[in-house]
């Protein structure tokens, strides 16, 4: 899997454990909003 992949992205918020976004699954969003996602999760300690 490459780094910033969705795959990537998927598989790092499910590891802070966080499967589902407003009750969708993380698969069903564009890596876009993962990436912004994921970036802001990383950004709170």
């Amino acid at each position: 899997m490459h780094v910033g992949s969705k795959g990537w992205y998927v598989q790092k918020l499910k590891e802070r454990g966080i499967r589902y976004i407003d009750g969708r699954k993380l698969e069903l969003y564009k890596t876009h909003i993962l990436a912004n996602l994921y970036n802001r999760k990383s950004n709170i300690k």
